[in-house]
């Protein structure tokens, strides 16, 4: 009578640790580009297309926004399987700080990871799929072909960030991918997705949740430098150093301030659209802490305030230009 409890309890022991191999503090972050993305476009598409709006009241652009959701939400986590694999098999998280990682502990083996990682992958590809069906129907072929293949090169990027004797995380180039992916596709591709064409100024808030979500990272890699530098995981912070690594910091969310800055002034309607503000308040606290910080390790309860932060951002930045 026992057996089937156990066998129960082995069950939900397995998806609690794929669970926490998913790293669901990491969704929220992931989803600030397409929040962003989406307002401006959803606001742009109707005035530019408001017959079309009257007529089929929204949906379109109800489910554009949701999927899109589903399919960023399915890189993400696809993303965080890789990088546990990635790390587990080479031995990188053996040390680490932070929140414990399933393969290097041993809950998930590497066979398993990698069977996950499929799973998420035709998830996410068939989501991806119904989304350009969506945005672009049967009539734009050559934009379905284009963002089909840049789900395809948001899969490969998000396995190879640690997976693979080439593994861009492990050369440095983790931050440019992040800005790119997290940034500028995430807010101008979803914008695109909703008007089917690219203005100047939608550049500078993707450079914004480009920047903000750089500097969580640089943040995680600023907590794990030390192991990161014995296991010969080359990021960029390794490369320069703690110090200018702060400096870089600074860098990341002063320009993200301004290039959200500038786009209201540039586009300048209301004073709602300086809602965006709020978010920046606990950043001023953060970047305090990071200046006064002399312990790499306490960095770890700053990647959650510098994501959330993000995610505020989005928020009221996307509320303050569409009100």
């Amino acid at each position: 009578m026992s057996f089937p409890r156990k066998r129960e309890s082995y069950f939900m022991s397995g998806i609690k640790n794929f669970i926490k191999a998913a790293r669901l503090r990491t969704l929220p972050l992931s989803v600030s580009g397409i929040i962003v993305g989406a307002a401006l476009g959803n606001k742009d598409s109707i005035i530019d297309n408001y017959q079309d709006f009257i007529e089929s009241p929204g949906f379109a652009l109800t489910s554009i926004f949701w999927l899109a959701i589903l399919t960023t939400i399915g890189f993400q986590v696809l993303s965080n399987f890789a990088n546990d694999y990635g790390d587990g098999i080479k031995g990188t998280d053996k040390n680490r700080e932070g929140e414990e990682r399933m393969v290097a502990s041993g809950a998930i083996t590497p066979k398993q990871m990698k069977r996950a990682m499929i799973v998420t992958t035709i998830f996410t590809l068939v989501v991806a799929i119904a989304l350009i069906y969506v945005a672009f129907g049967k009539d734009n072929f050559g934009f379905s072909l284009l963002f089909f293949g840049l789900g395809i090169a948001s899969i490969v990027a998000a396995i190879k960030y640690t997976v693979g004797n080439s593994a861009y995380g492990y050369s440095g180039f983790g931050d440019l991918f992040v800005f790119l992916f997290f940034g500028l596709l995430a807010v101008v591709g979803t914008y695109f997705l909703y008007t089917k064409q690219v203005s100047f100024t939608i550049f500078l808030p993707a450079f914004t949740i480009g920047a903000l979500s750089t500097a969580v990272l640089n943040l995680n890699n600023m907590r794990d430098r030390v192991n990161d530098a014995k296991v010969g995981k080359n990021t960029l912070v390794v490369k320069i150093g703690a110090e200018f690594a702060k400096y870089y910091h600074y860098y990341l969310i002063a320009s993200s301030f301004l290039f959200a800055l500038l786009y209201v002034v540039i586009h300048f309607r209301s004073p709602f659209q300086f809602l965006f503000l709020i978010a920046y308040l606990p950043l001023i606290k953060h970047l305090i802490f990071v200046y006064n910080n002399k312990e790499e390790a306490l960095l770890d309860g700053e990647l959650k305030k510098v994501a959330l932060s993000t995610f505020l951002f989005a928020i009221l930045f996307g509320l303050g230009n569409v009100l």
